[in-house]
């Protein structure tokens, strides 16, 4: 069940950041597809942040590992969309 919670937090926290990244000229042109690419860089890189740092299965609601999710999807879900905004620019440009 925790490791649901996680999974959650990483995703709403990628979403923000996906929305938050929308907010500039490399939006992906909807909220909702930003939410969802966001969605999906979250899980990603909070995935990847939580192997690298060796996070404990059971520990998902303690402050370090809540705090390692929020920041590691809220990050990964900034950084996905707004390279697929770039790379999607770039294509409609040409």
């Amino acid at each position: 069940m925790e490791m649901f919670v996680s999974l959650l937090v990483q995703i709403i926290s990628g979403a923000i950041g996906g929305n938050l990244a929308g907010m500039t000229n490399q939006s992906m042109g909807t909220n909702a597809l930003n939410s969802v690419v966001g969605g999906v860089g979250g899980l990603v890189l909070g995935q990847l942040l939580s192997w690298l740092l060796g996070a404990p299965a059971g520990d998902a609601l303690n402050v370090a590992a809540l705090g390692s999710n929020i920041i590691g999807g809220g990050v990964g879900g900034l950084v996905l969309t707004f390279v697929v905004g770039v790379i999607k620019n770039k294509m409609a440009a040409k």
